[in-house]
């Protein structure tokens, strides 16, 4: 493999029209969840992905392990169990693209997961481990789980991505920032969003919270700010990269996650530090343009033609 990661996946149920979710009354059936998605996403740009998780035994996680499998994304450690249910969220749209999420994952089968089923070789044979703050955030069986991938992570060489993609409905404040802490001294690359930096440090500057994150030992940091574009730097060079313009904005969600996808992608294949950060805003400006959690992750010739570097694809 060359990214794995290791998340949840649940059902994600969509209003087929916009609004307040009190007045929606038609749902879509889809799937989503952060990990799962850059494993979609840096699959569809032409990574080999591998997904750990654990689905309920149940017609939704079927559909779920059936879906990803289409997407080429290696499922041999994902695993269904029985009595624990797949978990199902609801989702609010407005017209402006902002959404809300409401979770149904309390008795999550992630929560049968151990540290003991993690599979050495798995890690051994990858290049990086992606993570991020949701699957923790779910239970404290999770947290052991992540702590222990790193260490895998670490003792054979992989390079250690993290997301916070701090989620407040889904642990508090305190408990996203002690977690967290434990986790940024064996991080190599975090890919944070600016909101998310005074939940973690309290009030200060983008530039001093890069050298703060410097200073756990991060090689690479990127800043996130959404429509204003991205910030990374390398403890030497920062460079300030402008968004790309969305040819159409339909919905935020999954964008985060395409940028993480965007970003290994180029690094994978050499890019320097400038280059990985626009190639991640233009996969994320293509992701808002589509409804969906990862309908809209585009294919690696997609980010080239918006990047003005190709021309049009013929499909």
């Amino acid at each position: 493999m060359d990214v794995i990661t290791i998340g949840d996946g649940m059902i994600a149920m969509c209003p087929v029209k916009k609004g307040p979710i009190i007045f929606s009354d038609t749902f879509e059936r889809k799937i989503g969840g952060a990990e799962l998605n850059v494993a979609i996403g840096c699959s569809r740009l032409g990574l080999k992905s591998g997904w750990i998780s654990r689905l309920g035994n149940d017609d939704f996680g079927k559909y779920i392990l059936k879906t990803v499998r289409g997407e080429d994304v290696d499922i041999s450690e994902v695993k269904l169990v029985d009595e624990y249910p797949t978990s199902v969220y609801f989702r609010e749209v407005l017209s402006d693209g902002s959404s809300r999420s409401f979770y149904y994952r309390e008795k999550s089968p992630t929560s049968t997961m151990n540290c003991e089923e993690l599979n050495e070789e798995y890690f051994k044979n990858a290049k990086v481990l992606h993570i991020t703050g949701v699957f923790p955030s779910i239970n404290k069986n999770n947290q052991k789980v992540i702590l222990e991938a790193v260490k895998l992570a670490k003792k054979f060489n992989l390079i250690v991505s993290f997301d916070p993609n701090i989620r407040l409905k889904m642990w508090t404040r305190e408990e996203a920032k002690s977690f967290i802490e434990k986790l940024l001294p064996n991080v190599d690359i975090l890919l944070i969003g600016d909101e998310e930096i005074e939940t973690l440090l309290g009030e200060t500057t983008i530039e001093d919270a890069i050298k703060t994150f410097h200073n756990y030992g991060i090689e690479k940091v990127v800043v996130k700010k959404g429509a204003k574009g991205a910030i990374g730097s390398d403890g030497k060079n920062i460079y300030d990269v402008e968004a790309i313009k969305p040819k159409a904005l339909v919905d935020t969600v999954g964008a985060g996650d395409g940028f993480a996808a965007g970003f290994l992608t180029a690094l994978l294949k050499g890019e320097i530090l400038e280059n990985c950060v626009r190639f991640a805003n233009a996969v994320g400006s293509l992701v808002v343009g589509v409804e969906g959690d990862n309908e809209g992750l585009p294919y690696y010739d997609d980010v080239l033609v918006h990047l003005g570097k190709s021309k049009k694809v013929e499909r």
